[in-house]
C-alpha cells in the first residue's frame, strides 16, 4: 500500500501535548500513522488495529524494521471486534488516530482489498465512532481525516457519541482548488474550537512554509 497525503497530514498534525501513554491506530494500512506517533512522543503502548491480512503484514514488517519495534504492535481484526474486545477488558486508550474508508459503495471495485482500505462498507462512521466512545480514556483525545464535505454530518455522529470538536483544519491542495479534507480533533470535553487552514501548495510539487513546517521531520527530502 503506497503511503499518501491524508496519512502524513494526519500523523504530522494530531496532537500528542497531553503525552498519552497509550495510542491506537485503527486502520493502519502501512502502518505510517503509528510510526509518526513513535517518533513524536515516547508512549509505550502503541497499538494498531487493522482488518485486511495483507496491510496487516505490511504494518508488522515495517513497525519490526523501525526504531520504535519494541513499542508497536498491530493486530488483524475488524475494528468493531477489537473495540468490544477492549470494552469487556475495562481497558482505554488515551489517544485514538484514523484514516478511515472514505468511500461509499455506489463507487465500489472489483478489488476486495482496495475496498477495504477505501470504502466505508468495512468500517460505517457511525460504527467508528461507536467503538472509539467505547474505549477512549475520559481525558483522551480522537484525530480523524475524512473528506471536507462529510465534515458536517461527522461532527453530528460524534456529538451524538458524546464526542465533542476541539480542533479543525481544513485542507486544499493549492490556493485555487476546493477545500478536500478536514482534520478533525475530539474528546468528551467542550472547549473552544480552534480552527486552522492549510494549503500544501503554491505550484506542483512546490509547497507551501506551513506544509514544510508541518510534515518536515518524516520526509527525507523536506
Amino acid at each position: 500500500m503506497k503511503v499518501g497525503t491524508d496519512g502524513v497530514l494526519l500523523g504530522a498534525w494530531c496532537s500528542v501535548d497531553n503525552y498519552p501513554d497509550t495510542i491506537l491506530d485503527i486502520g493502519a494500512g502501512t502502518g505510517v500513522i503509528s510510526l509518526m506517533i513513535a517518533q513524536r512522543t515516547d508512549a509505550m503502548t502503541i497499538d494498531a488495529v487493522e482488518v485486511d491480512e495483507n496491510a496487516y503484514e505490511q504494518t508488522m514488517a515495517n513497525f519490526e524494521a523501525s526504531d520504535w519495534g519494541d513499542r508497536l504492535y498491530c493486530y488483524n481484526a475488524t475494528f468493531q471486534e477489537f473495540a468490544d474486545e477492549i470494552a469487556e477488558e475495562e481497558e482505554t486508550y488515551d489517544f485514538i488516530v484514523s484514516n478511515p474508508p472514505f468511500y461509499t459503495d455506489d463507487f465500489e471495485t472489483e478489488d476486495v482489498s482496495r475496498n477495504k482500505a477505501r470504502f466505508t462498507s468495512s468500517l460505517s462512521f457511525n460504527e467508528l465512532l461507536v467503538g472509539v466512545s467505547k474505549i477512549l480514556s475520559k481525558s483522551g483525545k480522537f484525530s480523524i481525516v475524512i473528506p471536507f464535505k462529510e465534515e458536517g454530518n461527522f461532527i453530528n455522529l460524534a456529538k451524538n457519541n458524546n464526542l465533542l470538536l476541539n480542533r479543525v483544519c481544513r485542507v486544499q491542495g493549492n490556493k485555487n482548488s476546493e477545500i478536500k479534507r478536514s482534520l478533525l480533533e475530539f474528546s468528551f470535553h467542550q472547549t473552544t474550537i480552534k480552527e486552522e487552514h492549510l494549503i500544501i501548495e503554491t505550484a506542483r510539487h512546490q509547497y507551501t512554509k506551513e506544509y514544510i513546517n508541518l510534515t518536515k521531520y518524516f520526509y527525507l527530502k523536506m
